[in-house]
């Protein structure tokens, strides 16, 4: 008599099939749009469970930075490209220095255009990730998997144990009990209308996740200031027009003096700022910036007038 047969394994939630998937083939564009718009608007609502995870997250990535540590996003495939974006986008967007916030994606650079098959697989590859990129306890290591079985990030995340990072998960399947970070953000997003397309809906619950983690994280660095990115580094025609028009309508001076302010604080929209709330020079403006926020510069009167 031969060995019974093990029943198949039941697919993970965002590997299953969509109950309203079955017709989408025979539906015209337009209501293929409206279904997956329908889909967006669940991936928000996923995410809505995961919110005080990920102000937990943003809370130890902002104490990781202020001490002098870093950010590192582990991901494969759409997870790792997001990751990248991410990173990429907080240089210019809050003034970050390159070695602050950082991205590392299975199968390198190339995986960020094209397909590289069998790199998310390589457990050893993710912990060798972590290992170049010297994790320490000052650091924070966030794996990005929507399955939450990818092996990469997976090994990621245990060497980044193994050095006493602080240690987290995006995802949107719950993870196996072996599995172990210090912080879980997990947004069950459930089947794709597209079986295990995470790229749509997982993805864009992970996309919505990591804008708030390092947005609030910045935020709480100072790099935002009445609702405007005052540390913006200034690389096109666009952003000198907008760091400019920041300073005027911050000080409530005209275009004209607001630029020279600007070109006397060396560019340095926040410095400008700080010279215009406390008359003091550039460098003296740059040293009280150090142990002072923007908010607490700020003239009583200034601060009075723009509570209405």
């Amino acid at each position: 008599m031969g060995r019974p047969r093990s029943a198949p394994l039941a697919p993970p939630p965002t590997e299953r099939l969509h109950p309203q998937a079955d017709d989408l083939d025979l539906l015209p564009v337009e209501a293929v749009i409206r279904r997956m718009h329908q889909e967006d608007l669940a991936a928000v609502r996923a995410v809505r469970t995961a919110l005080p995870s990920v102000a937990e997250a943003a809370r130890a990535v902002a104490d990781a930075l202020r001490a002098g540590g870093r950010l590192l996003y582990v991901g494969a495939g759409t997870s790792g490209r997001l990751g990248v974006l991410d990173a990429s986008e907080c240089l210019p967007t809050f003034g970050a220095s390159p070695s602050q916030v950082q991205a590392v994606i299975a199968g390198g650079r190339r995986a960020l255009t094209r397909a590289v098959e069998g790199a998310e697989d390589d457990q050893a590859a993710g912990a060798e990730a972590v290992r170049h990129f010297r994790a320490s306890a000052k650091d924070v290591v966030c794996g990005i998997s929507a399955s939450a079985t990818t092996p990469y990030v997976l090994g990621a995340l245990a060497e980044a144990r193994r050095r006493k990072a602080r240690t987290v998960l995006v995802c949107c399947n719950a993870p196996g009990p072996r599995t172990r970070v210090e912080i879980l953000i997990l947004a069950p997003t459930g089947p794709e209308l597209v079986a295990g397309s995470t790229r749509l809906k997982a993805g864009t619950a992970t996309k919505l996740i990591l804008n708030a983690l390092t947005t609030a994280a910045f935020i709480s660095l100072g790099k935002v200031y009445r609702g405007r990115m005052v540390d913006v580094r200034q690389a096109n025609a666009k952003l000198r027009a907008r760091a400019v028009r920041m300073v005027a309508e911050l000080t409530e001076l005209p275009l004209a003096q607001a630029r020279r302010l600007l070109g006397s604080a060396g560019g340095s929209v926040k410095v400008a700022l700080a010279m215009h709330f406390t008359g003091l020079s550039r460098e003296q403006a740059q040293a009280r910036l150090q142990s002072s926020t923007l908010r607490s510069l700020e003239k009583p009167q200034a601060r009075s007038g723009r509570r209405s």
